[in-house]
């Protein structure tokens, strides 16, 4: 940025002073706005925001010093350089007063017409690169903000409209960004300023793919290119630029789809915006890549999760059974939540569990419960047994972890119900309008060795069952007893349809930090 073509305020009270102050400062190419008294001066400097004012210390209002002063306390106008000029004000200490009040340079008349050029274009030339370097100071916190924000997206759309936000505020014109998700969807969002609100558009991967192969073919990197208006309206007919399109494409590494960030290209961006643009696009590539590779584990963990869980839920007369897996929102881990549903004859096993932790160890030893179970009722449904035998099987090849188990064994048409606990939450039994919790079971599997005792129930006609894991509950900032009551007052009025109450429970308590099963039956009348 040159010095040419300032916009320099001139206040003097003396005519001929002021004009020929002025025609240096035209012969030199600057745009000259003139004030003859102090008042009028401020006023000028706060409507027009001059790139210099050049003052006379003596006003017929008030003092060149004040005027000075006032500018410099301003906010808005502090940054204005002032060059003081005085015929009169001419002494050593009338100087060091000028640049102690505020100014930036003090002339003492007579004045040679070289030395006042000289003067101002230095001024310029030290406030404009003063300018540079506040605006690149702005820029580079603005880039900061804008790169934390894209790293705490949890979201696509929120990352990419984080970063289309962002580049238009930052570069204070309108943007655009593509990306290729996962799932194959194209995503594209502009934003405009001074709203800044990014706005979906459509788009599709054949747009991305052409970018791509206008900079980077099929290499990783990063390029900052022009895009002519011509090319650009006709990958995008819907767009609104207004002429060439300055673009950055990133690939962070090969067989990768290319991410695109761009704003308008006119007036052409100087380096530092280009630098600015460069690394807003390698920002959001990154975020883009840190997202995907989490969407991606996110989906692993909860396919290995379902696979190890009962593929279906066998159908047994005389009861409904609804149930959920749901797991943790922002867990790519696999955790050791399950449940279970087996005939046995003509009564029915129903199982519920949690191994601590998230790990692929927590599932694995999961699995192995299960299957433990499975083995256990073979040939005998002894309740006591298997919950001893689970205990034994974490204990020996497990040691150091622990589990809690509940079992129900229920026969359908009596209502006759077995109950073995051990350390679980306890079964919530729901029978007309009335709703409460079993009493308390034995220690948790992996402790100790432990004889766990039997209870028996009866669960009447049209009588329900709740079963759920303490990852529906739980919260940090809430007793667990709290919780427990609230799922006990829901289930004073359970709709008829099991599969509704289900889905209102879990909506009650939202997204969850951990994962959460979930088993309910109705004897049916």
């Amino acid at each position: 940025m040159g010095s040419d073509g300032a916009t320099v305020l001139v206040v003097d009270d003396t005519p001929t002073k002021l004009y020929i102050l002025s025609s240096w400062l035209r012969r030199s190419g600057h745009q000259v706005v003139q004030a003859t008294g102090g008042l009028e001066a401020l006023t000028k400097v706060r409507e027009l925001q001059p790139d210099l004012v050049v003052l006379d210390v003596r006003l017929p209002d008030i003092s060149g010093y004040e005027v000075c002063e006032q500018i410099k306390a301003d906010a808005a106008t502090s940054s204005i350089p002032v060059i003081q000029i005085s015929g009169a004000a001419i002494t050593p200490a009338d100087r060091a007063q000028g640049l102690e009040r505020g100014a930036d340079a003090y002339l003492a008349e007579p004045v040679e017409p070289d030395e006042f050029a000289a003067t101002v274009e230095a001024t310029l030339r030290y406030y404009r690169a003063r300018q540079r370097a506040e605006l690149m100071a702005r820029r580079l916190a603005a880039l900061t903000e804008v790169t934390l924000s894209m790293n705490s997206a949890e979201t696509f759309d929120e990352l990419l409209s984080t970063a289309v936000e962002g580049a238009s505020r930052i570069l204070e014109r309108r943007g655009s960004t593509l990306a290729l998700l996962p799932d194959g969807r194209i995503r594209r969002f502009t934003a405009v300023p001074p709203e800044k609100a990014a706005v979906a558009k459509i788009a599709t991967p054949e747009t991305l793919t052409r970018l791509g192969a206008m900079s980077l073919g099929d290499a990783a990197g990063t390029q900052v290119f022009t895009v002519p208006t011509a090319k650009w309206t006709g990958m995008l007919p819907d767009t609104k630029i207004s002429g060439d399109a300055s673009v950055v494409v990133c690939r962070t590494k090969l067989g990768r789809p290319p991410v695109y960030l761009g704003v308008d290209g006119v007036p052409p961006l100087d380096a530092d915006e280009s630098n600015v643009l460069r690394q807003l696009g390698q920002a959001l590539a990154l975020a883009v890549d840190a997202l995907r590779a989490y969407a991606e584990e996110h989906a692993i963990a909860i396919t290995l999760q379902r696979s190890l869980l009962p593929a279906r839920i066998p159908e047994v007369p005389g009861l409904t059974i609804s149930w959920r897996y749901q797991p943790a929102v922002d867990n790519v881990e696999v955790g050791g939540d399950f449940y279970e549903v087996l005939r046995l004859g003509e009564r029915v096993l129903i199982a519920i569990g949690d191994v601590q932790g998230h790990s692929l160890l927590a599932a694995t030893v999961m699995a192995e419960l299960r299957h433990a179970l499975r083995a256990s009722i073979i040939g005998t449904s002894d309740l006591g047994t298997s919950m001893a035998l689970l205990n034994d099987v974490l204990r020996r090849y497990h040691p150091g972890m622990t589990a809690t188990v509940c079992l129900l064994l229920l026969d359908p048409v009596t209502g006759e119900m077995e109950v073995a606990n051990a350390g679980h939450i306890p079964p919530l039994l729901i029978a007309d309008g009335r709703a409460h919790y079993h009493r308390m079971g034995n220690l948790l599997l992996g402790v100790a060795e432990e004889s766990y005792r039997v209870d028996r129930v009866n669960v009447p006609e049209g009588g329900s069952v709740l079963m759920f894991t303490d990852g529906l509950i739980e919260d940090r900032d809430k007793l667990l007893d709290e919780s427990l009551e609230i799922v006990q007052h829901l289930a004073e009025e359970v709709e008829e349809d099991l599969e509704a109450f289900c889905d209102r429970l879990i909506e009650r308590f939202g997204a969850r930090e951990d994962d959460v099963a979930l088993v309910m039956f109705r004897r049916e009348r």
